[in-house]
């Protein structure tokens, strides 16, 4: 899979794109990463990218050309149909769901906004979607970009070294992750659970759903309401909450 990221500062991609599993998959032609600074796309000699609000107003707006000209640059190296995601508070909450749908594509260019924000007119004639990870602002897009990437690459076959990571995945089925244990079975903080150490993997894979149910229940109740639940589920939710 290809991504593009237009960026005012490519040296935030390249340090955190080098390690772990994503700088594995780059390093083994899995992904593709390439960046695109605005400022190798203008046309005075200080690399102007920035310009002071029409209406006055705190900070600067990013200027429409250098974008434009950047995002035509991407376009040009991507592959055919690639879309252009603006990351920025006002999008849509990126979710697992859509990780998983856009790994199934062939390239992304995610845009990366600084300073008080971006001239909408190239938000209208360039940006396809627009994507935030949370409810709260950031300096930049490029730990939104990052966190995007790393979401859906992980969906990318090969990837990560082991298929069942995925399809163990937290949130795939609606739900938090279970807790994990592994050696030594006893620490200064306490003991493996004895149902992890049994071999019955009935067992196991019950007590991990209840486990996965209960932290749902407690820590975000909301993701339980958008999801069909079985009715093994049903009766492990009826003990955590009368127990």
């Amino acid at each position: 899979m290809w991504f593009g990221v237009v960026t005012l500062f490519p040296e935030l991609m390249t340090a955190a794109s080098t390690a772990g599993v994503f700088g594995r998959a780059l390093e083994q032609g899995v992904l593709t990463l390439d960046v695109f600074n605005p400022r190798d796309y203008t046309a005075d000699r200080h690399r102007t990218v920035d310009d002071k609000p029409y209406g006055g107003g705190a900070g600067m707006v990013m200027m429409h050309e250098p974008l434009a000209r950047a995002v035509q640059a991407a376009r040009d190296s991507a592959p055919a149909d690639t879309p252009v995601v603006m990351m920025s508070p006002q999008g849509s909450r990126f979710a697992q769901a859509e990780a998983v749908r856009r790994s199934a594509g062939t390239g992304l260019i995610l845009i990366c906004g600084r300073y008080e924000g971006v001239d909408e007119r190239f938000i209208d004639a360039h940006v396809d979607l627009q994507w935030s990870i949370g409810d709260y602002v950031l300096s930049g897009g490029e730990l939104p970009a990052l966190v995007v990437m790393d979401a859906i690459a992980r969906h990318v076959p090969g990837t990560l070294g082991n298929a069942q990571s995925n399809i163990d995945e937290s949130h795939l089925d609606g739900t938090l992750d279970y807790p994990h244990y592994t050696r030594p079975e006893e620490t200064s903080a306490g003991s493996v659970p004895d149902v992890l150490l049994s071999g019955d993997h009935a067992r196991v894979s019950e007590y991990r759903r209840r486990e996965a149910l209960q932290r749902t229940f407690e820590r975000r109740p909301d993701l339980l309401t958008r999801r069909i639940l079985t009715g093994a589920e049903r009766n492990l939710l009826e003990d955590i909450c009368d127990p």
